[in-house]
């Protein structure tokens, strides 16, 4: 397998209400980049939530008593912890400066998503899109291709950060390897390889966190489509050996 990652550079400054699918296809056709059924758009969640308008004004949020506990405790701006709040289904831990968070869409990662990179002003956060899923789907229907939803989280047990799938369309999420035999002939029974979230972490290394890249067109992968979610990538919590 030989895979082809195409940074898709010079995309305008997203805004809310902007047609991101269109402008993903000006900045290809511009490129001379031909998308194909068969490639797949890896795209930041900050763009899509700039142009969904999921951002927010830290000046127009009123901080709850909870809030400024936490807050207190974690040396955070109370009402930057009011936001992840509203974006949280619950806290898992709070330790110094680290508040990870359940998201409503069942995501475990630091402050729910909620970011204050690569968006204008000191006062403005963005929020994770609130159906990353529908999200991707809505640009697999324009561009024509596999699209999948990438943002940042941390990894339990590993230092650094890697990008990682929270919205996927078309484009099956894994490899399933269980049942089949490997080169001395043992059968294999677990292995189930997060295809997709590989995929965003290679996406990640071309995209860069100060390049100004939010999208990447990956070539190579061969996949069937399928009705895919980014919930078939989340451990069940009867599964979690932690809880």
């Amino acid at each position: 397998m030989k895979l082809d990652f195409r940074p898709i550079e010079h995309l305008p400054e997203i805004r809310p209400g902007m047609n991101l699918a269109q402008c993903l296809l000006d900045r290809t056709r511009e490129s001379e980049i031909e998308i194909h059924p068969q490639d797949i758009v890896a795209v930041t969640q900050k763009i899509i939530s700039k142009a969904e308008g999921r951002i927010v004004q830290l000046c127009a949020v009123e901080a709850s008593a909870q809030s400024i506990a936490i807050a207190r405790r974690m040396k955070k701006d109370p009402r930057l912890v009011e936001v992840i709040l509203s974006e949280s289904r619950r806290i898992v831990r709070m330790r110094d400066e680290v508040l990870i968070c359940e998201t409503h869409h069942g995501f475990i990662c630091a402050n729910a998503g909620v970011d204050q990179s690569n968006v204008e002003g000191n006062d403005t956060v963005t929020l994770l899109p609130q159906d990353p899923d529908r999200s991707a789907r809505e640009l697999a229907r324009i561009l024509g291709c596999g699209v999948i939803v990438t943002d940042t989280f941390g990894r339990v047990w590993r230092e650094g950060l890697v990008d990682t799938v929270i919205g996927i369309a078309r484009v099956p999420p894994f490899i399933d390897f269980r049942g089949k035999h490997d080169s001395y002939g043992h059968q294999l029974q677990v292995t189930l390889l997060a295809a997709a979230d590989s995929l965003a972490a290679a996406a990640g290394l071309v995209m860069g966190k100060t390049s100004r890249t939010p999208a990447v067109l990956i070539r190579g992968f061969p996949w069937d489509a399928t009705e895919s979610h980014a919930a078939m990538l989340l451990r069940t919590p009867e599964k979690d050996l932690f809880l």
